[in-house]
């Protein structure tokens, strides 16, 4: 017979460490995203959830292979009873929640999110939209969730290898060893990924696992050994060291999960393994309150958190304590009113029914938010904030034919007189251009592709080779004498997100380019700079040399999506234009300016400024009288840019003009 370890627990299999441990686990992720003071690194009290879920796991799988009684189907609807009922509720609340204040695209978003939450998918939602950390992610009312689908993708795939090790491996020993070798194989990957691709790292899997394996291995260690006397007070207190050091000491800062998270997850495991049935550090009767209650006020903390993100007051202290109180009162309400009444009720039930009952409120779940994903029910709001809802959607209409670097599109007549050359930000913008056209029968031929540098050289940032902008800059140089020779050449591109990085959020990461040459640098770097320079200025002159060439000044970049934010100011009754200074704007753009104006002076580019357009001596604005003129933070909607097309029939008035004329003069 197997010995016990060192962990005391009552008749019931209840464990007051594991319980205290969820209360540790629980308050560092709450205070962490309330961004209270002291605990930068509170969300490794996922981590601590992950490990205490491992071994749990392990115990009740490893304990029925021992006896003969574990029941796979029992298992998976034992997981179902104690996770999907709170969750239900607290999903289908948001919803409601969402018809009452949110935009359709946002209600939208909510929808999609919501669903994948139910179906235990949401870490890969997630994945293809942002990282953890980004500021977007405060936005995501059901974002916490992630961490359930981790646990649960565990859950369908872990007793199902159990069972198999179990025929081949009897012996609790070799079990362990693969444990240990399965962990070592994941926590490899951890580190690789942490490095080269953080966010994957994160959300993923394969690079957790070894955090619920390390909780698995320590079940299966502690039936082998026994702690001498001394020594579980001793291997507790180092434990809880761990843990409160990396829930003190680490930020978001720091890469994550890699060989950091050794901090929370070690220290977990070092207190699982010395089990102290009566603990100063996890068996206090506020401990044991807080780790049962500990998943449903998970579960209600994050809403309340994006809550205070959405009514802007999640820096305000009062508005803080308000929210960790909401987040312990709704937590008690809804484990005294859903998770053990639900529990009682549906264990009452045959294991059939309770399945079925389970099923049926996941699918109305589910199929609500699928309702929402599709519809976004505009109808909902008042007609002002519908208009600010469709200006979102107000954008080239050809988009998703045009916006490719292999499609070859004319805005207009056939008769070309212009080419708009660039990214997302000339797709925005070429039906402007082509508005501006002299003659009915005239067109603009048209090339872009989304996130495309038009410099020679350039190599992206984290996402490898971008064969597909290699292409488009060869096809148009190739093209450069005998594609509509003549005729002006139009470059819109974002450049100073590409030199520069993305529009720092406030409190946010430092931006980083997102081009390199020789290698990777940060924006303020002046030997990326100077290469920058030197590209730039070489594709453009190429450029210049073969037809009239027209550079546009960079497009004015909100500090947020602009439908978005005037839609919520709206709803609110605030103040709802949204802007930046013409000094944001210009400390923001002046290394570009000064390219362009380099550009000019070298290559004979002419300059084309859509500031006198949209903006006046003091303000750049994203909004006029409550309609936003952008679809997002940075790309003008068909509303916006109309008002540049008296500056790209400029491009026509000078190209019709007599050699030696004013217009000519001007131009350059």
């Amino acid at each position: 017979m197997p010995k016990v370890s060192a962990a005391a627990a009552s008749g019931d299999g209840f464990r007051a460490d594991i319980n205290g441990l969820r209360a540790w686990a629980v308050v560092a992720v709450v205070l962490y995203h309330f961004n209270v003071a002291g605990f930068a690194g509170g969300f490794a009290g996922v981590d601590i959830f992950f490990v205490i879920s491992g071994f749990l796991m392990a115990s009740i799988v490893v304990g029925g292979l021992d006896t003969g009684r574990f029941n796979l189907p029992g298992f998976y609807l034992a997981r179902a009873r104690r996770i999907l009922p709170a969750l239900l509720v607290l999903v289908f609340a948001v919803l409601v929640v969402g018809w009452l204040l949110l935009m359709p695209s946002d209600y939208q978003t909510l929808g999609r999110h919501a669903r994948e939450s139910v179906l235990f998918s949401s870490n890969l939602q997630y994945l293809s939209e942002s990282g953890y950390f980004d500021a977007a992610s405060h936005e995501k009312w059901l974002l916490h969730t992630w961490s359930l689908s981790v646990e649960w993708q565990f859950y369908l795939i872990y007793p199902l290898l159990l069972m198999l090790l179990a025929r081949v491996l009897p012996q609790s020993r070799p079990l362990l060893a693969v444990h240990l070798l399965a962990l070592s194989a994941s926590f490899a990957w951890c580190l690789l990924l942490t490095f080269e691709q953080p966010v994957r790292a994160f959300y993923l899997l394969p690079s957790r696992a070894w955090e619920l394996l390390l909780g698995g291995s320590v079940f299966l260690l502690g039936r082998q050994m026994r702690l001498p006397e001394r020594w579980p007070a001793l291997v507790e207190g180092l434990g809880i060291a761990l843990v409160a050091a990396s829930i003190a000491l680490i930020d978001a800062s720091l890469p994550w999960p890699g060989a950091l998270a050794l901090l929370p997850t070690v220290g977990t495991a070092l207190v699982l393994l010395a089990g102290r049935a009566s603990s100063p550090w996890t068996g206090s009767a506020a401990a044991q309150w807080l780790g049962t209650r500990s998943y449903s006020i998970y579960l209600w903390h994050w809403p309340l958190v994006a809550g205070l993100v959405y009514f802007d007051r999640h820096n305000e202290v009062a508005w803080i304590v308000v929210g960790l109180a909401l987040s312990l009162v709704m937590g008690h309400v809804s484990y005294v009113l859903v998770e053990v009444p639900a529990r009682r009720w549906l264990a009452s039930r045959t294991n059939v029914r309770s399945a079925v009952w389970l099923v049926t409120c996941l699918v109305v779940v589910a199929v609500s938010a699928q309702l929402v994903r599709r519809s976004g029910f505009p109808a909902r709001l008042p007609e002002v904030l519908a208009r600010v809802e469709a200006e979102r959607h107000n954008k080239n209409p050809r988009q998703d034919e045009c916006l490719s670097a292999d499609a070859r599109c004319i805005f207009g007549g056939q008769q070309v007189r212009a080419l708009v050359v660039g990214d997302s930000h000339a797709d925005a913008l070429v039906t402007a251009v082509a508005a501006a056209l002299p003659g009915s029968g005239e067109g603009v031929y048209f090339k872009a592709e989304s996130g495309c540098l038009f410099v020679f050289g350039a190599k992206w940032a984290g996402k490898g080779e971008r064969d597909d902008c290699r292409r488009l800059l060869e096809e148009v140089v190739a093209g450069l004498d005998s594609l509509y020779p003549g005729t002006p050449l139009i470059l819109i591109n974002r450049t100073t997100a590409y030199a520069l990085g993305e529009l720092p959020a406030p409190g946010g990461k430092p931006p980083h380019p997102m081009v390199y040459f020789s290698q990777k640098a940060d924006g303020n770097d002046p030997a990326f700079q100077a290469e920058f320079r030197q590209h730039y200025l070489d594709t453009v002159c190429q450029l210049a040399r073969h037809r009239p060439l027209y550079l546009l000044r960079p497009v004015p970049e909100m500090p947020a999506d602009v439908p978005k934010a005037v839609g919520r100011a709206m709803q609110r009754g605030l103040p709802h234009e949204v802007s930046i200074t013409r000094d944001q704007y210009r400390q923001r753009h002046a290394f570009v300016w000064g390219l362009q104006d380099e550009a000019a002076r070298q290559c004979g580019a002419h300059i084309l400024d859509p500031l006198p357009y949209l903006c006046d001596e003091q303000y750049c604005y994203g909004s006029r009288d409550g309609l936003p003129l952008y679809v997002d933070d940075d790309h003008l909607s068909e509303t916006g840019n109309r008002r540049l097309v008296p500056m790209f029939a400029r491009v026509f008035t000078d190209q019709s003009a007599p050699a030696g004329s004013p217009a000519m003069a001007q131009k350059r």
